[in-house]
Formats: structure tokens, sequence, C-alpha cells
């Protein structure tokens, strides 16, 4: 909450640039893994539950030639899922004495502590978001029950069990083989889905930049000129998929044992699956229908502000009301361990 902008010596005559040399933060994609890339908009400030409903069903049929008397008939059954909700917070105290020592800096103060704020509440979103508040309670995508996890195979070539050693020729046809289990787990055969793959930097960019596709006796895909990212986005756009590689570097050692890194893949949002005639998924279309895969829930866009005046400053707070990730279809979400 400190406020440190200490006095200056400088030399007269001097160039003052007026540029500030900032502290990054990396910018996280994995709001990408949600519906639409965003959470839900939806929660009420003082809301500490969400439910969701859903449906099962069988159906039985009776096929004869004669008409029969005791007929079957189709059995729903209902149940509901729920998830906790959190209240973020974070407050920051100025006093006309602050103002004027950060202006030495060129500095706003409000704005900079405000900004500084969002982005502690984003950072706290986005670890609810994959590790979950309460991870016991399956809270946050890496804690999905049903989610598909897999550990990064061995390669044919040398046995290779590390991305930065593995054949960049079979990575290719292992993340290609593992999405088309996602598509064909729910039903999305020539949907145009939106696959989304989040990783850490080091093996986004050793996918998309380093690991060209070697020649060998045969042809394969990319071969001696595309790399393993661009393989996987070419062959599976011909087939109206888009892909979308995003980072996030605290999945650095997430994977298996501590010691690999974590690949998440998934289809954020599913396409209702249709036949023109004789639909025999014609409860598909029972409205209303939730075509989310993973999903979070906040109160407000944007956190909310609430300045106070206080003896001599300001104090104000940042709030927002949100759930952990919340995967709702597990057989969309791939969680793949993978030694770097």
């Amino acid at each position: 909450m400190a406020n440190l902008f200490p006095a200056q010596a400088r030399v007269s005559p001097s160039f003052a640039e007026p540029e500030i040399i900032i502290t990054y933060a990396q910018p996280s994609g994995a709001w990408s893994l949600l519906e639409s890339g965003a959470p839900r908009v939806k929660l009420g400030s003082e809301d500490l539950y969400v439910y969701i409903n859903s449906i099962d069903l069988r159906t039985e049929t009776s096929t004869s030639q004669a008409a029969g008397n005791f007929l079957p008939s189709s059995t729903l059954v209902g149940s509901y899922s729920s998830t906790a909700t959190y209240l973020i917070r974070t407050r920051s105290i100025w006093d006309h004495h602050d103002m004027a020592a950060a202006g030495q800096y060129g500095v706003s103060l409000p704005a900079a502590q405000e900004l500084a704020g969002r982005q502690g509440v984003y950072q706290q979103m986005r670890s609810m978001l994959l590790y979950g508040f309460n991870p016991a309670n399956n809270e946050g995508l890496l804690n999905a029950p049903n989610a598909t996890q897999v550990t990064l195979p061995p390669d044919t070539a040398t046995g290779a069990t590390r991305l930065t050693t593995y054949d960049n020729g079979e990575m290719t046809l292992f993340l290609l083989g593992e999405i088309n289990t996602l598509i064909a787990a729910m039903f999305q055969t020539g949907m145009k889905n939106r696959i989304s793959i989040c990783a850490p930097q080091r093996v986004i960019l050793a996918l998309q930049r380093q690991n060209i596709i070697q020649v060998t006796s045969y042809q394969r895909p990319g071969a001696g000129t595309a790399t393993t990212a661009q393989a996987i986005e070419q062959i599976s756009q011909e087939f109206g998929n888009t892909v979308e590689w995003n980072v996030d570097d605290t999945l650095i050692n997430k994977g298996a044992g501590g010691t690999s890194d974590m690949v998440i893949i998934t289809i954020p949002e599913i396409e209702e699956p249709t036949m023109a005639t004789y639909n025999t998924g014609a409860f598909n279309s029972m409205m209303p229908n939730m075509k989310a895969v993973n999903i979070m829930y906040t109160d407000m866009a944007a956190p909310m502000k609430i300045p106070t005046p206080i003896p001599e400053g300001i104090t104000e707070v940042l709030e927002l009301r949100c759930s952990s990730g919340w995967n709702l279809r597990g057989q969309g979400l791939l969680l793949i361990s993978m030694p770097y």
C-alpha cells in the first residue's frame, strides 16, 4: 500500500525524459479458454453460489409389425451443479504529499494506483480461472474432475519425452490426434469450432517458431517448411476450425509431478450438430441450451471503484465478485502434461 517516491538529486543543466520505464506483467491468454473469450457478467453483487440445471435422457421405442399395447417411453432425469463465488477486493490510500512526490516522477498517482489495483484483481481472477480458489471443490479448469488428462508419450523415432527433443512431425500428429479426440467426444465433426490452446510461452514459441517439421522418407504435412503450429493451424482451417495459441507462464511446471508444463486444449463452446431430416440428435434443439464448455461468472465487467475521503487523504477500494473457472463438459477439455 506504500507510495515510495524518494527525493532526487540531479545535475543542471540536464534533460528529463518524460516517458517512464514500467515493470511489465504478462497479459494472460487464459481467458480464451472461456466461452466467448470472457467471463459471463450475470452475478448479483451478493450472490454466493451459481447453479446450473442439466437434463439427461434415455428413450426406448417399440418396434413390431403389429401395434403393441404396452409401449416404452422416454426417461428424463434432471440434476444440477453449483459453484461458489468469491469477492475480490484491494485498497489504495494516498494524500496530497504522496501525489506531489509521485508528480516529481511524472506519475499520476490516482491513475497508477487504480491500474495497479485492477492488475491485482485480474491476476487473482486468472488464478481462480485456472486453479480455483478451493481446489478441493474441483474449482478451476486444472481441477475439473471429468477433464481428459494425458502425459506426452515417448516418440517412436528416439523415445524422446521432452518438447525440445521430440520429433516435430510426431508432435504435430500427436496434437492433431488429441484435437480429434475432443471433436469426436462432443460430436462436433463438421462443425466450425474455435479450438483454444493455452500453454507457457516457451511451449507456444517452440511450437510456432522453432519446431520445423523434418523431411523424412515419406512426405509429412509441412515437412521442411512449416513448424508444428503452422501445420496444425493450416490443417484445422481446411476443415473449418479456428486454432488460437495463447500464453500463460503460470502453467510452467503445473503438469504431472510438478516437473512438466501444462498444455490446455479446449473447444470453449460447442455448436449444435443437426441433420436436415431424421435427426438422431433431435433433442439437441431443446431450449434454452447451454453452449459453453468452460465458464466463469462475474458481477461486473470491470472492478467497481469506491473512492472515500479520509482525514488528510483518499482511500479507494476496487472490488469484483466472481466464480472460479468451471468446466461444464469434461469431454471438451484436455490437459496435457508436457515436459519441456
